[in-house]
């Protein structure tokens, strides 16, 4: 989002994509403010911001704490500790990239071609790792198509992310209603505020879809502008 709203109000926008340094401060101001603003709403709500926090909410389960309000009551030394951790980690971090700048830069010089069948077999070594499982690989594939169709159609990714990280609570709360109703899934369309924000998220969906099948309709049917000087034998 910081990324388009960049380049919605940069004056050469069309530079956008080549690595200008205005692109590439809009999205890395966002990705370390809404890091450190994931665990806001985990420590002080237990509700998880980001996929690395939901992994911190888990880490916290294991430990035997119970995000929320009452953990600055019961152990204000773990919560003072995680914030004087964050000052320390942002130092740490400008100082580590700071130094490693020449190594990033190598990375980059590496051909596409090489760099791009590394990256998906890493990724599914990592898919593989977790459960030793080909089903995960396969998982993998499947949603890697899933996710260039969704590139193809305009679709943003932030959605995608939160998604993952209340995928648990949603699964909860949709076997509440399920019992709720008797197991009848109409209780989703006959309550007036769960079929409104059915309806709602199901145009949001469709918009990216229906924008880029518009604009592809408008480019055939327009018509071609005749040269006045061409003279037809």
């Amino acid at each position: 989002m910081s990324y388009g709203i960049a380049k919605q109000y940069s004056r050469h926008p069309e530079r956008f994509g080549t690595g200008v340094p205005e692109g590439v401060m809009a999205t890395e101001s966002a990705a370390h403010a809404a890091g450190i603003g994931a665990l806001l709403p985990l420590v002080t709500l237990g509700i998880p911001g980001s996929p690395t926090a939901a992994v911190m909410l888990a880490g916290l389960f294991i430990w035997g704490l119970q995000p929320g309000p009452l953990l600055f009551s019961e152990r204000p030394d773990f919560v003072w500790g995680l914030i004087a951790s964050m000052y320390i980690g942002n130092v740490m971090g400008l100082l580590m990239c700071l130094l490693l700048v020449p190594f990033f830069t190598a990375i980059l010089r590496i051909p596409y071609a090489i760099l791009g069948p590394l990256i998906v077999l890493l990724s599914a070594l990592g898919a593989y790792a977790v459960k030793n499982m080909m089903l995960d690989v396969w998982f993998l594939l499947i949603f890697g198509v899933i996710g260039y169709v969704f590139k193809k159609f305009g679709y943003p990714l932030a959605p995608l992310v939160v998604a993952l990280v209340l995928g648990d609570m949603t699964e909860q709360t949709l076997r509440q209603s399920l019992i709720m109703s008797d197991g009848s899934v109409t209780i989703f369309f006959t309550r007036p505020i769960a079929a409104f924000f059915i309806v709602v998220a199901v145009i949001l969906f469709s918009l990216p879809a229906l924008k880029l099948m518009t604009r592809r309709a408008r480019g055939v049917l327009q018509p071609v502008a005749r040269d006045p000087d061409h003279h037809t034998p």
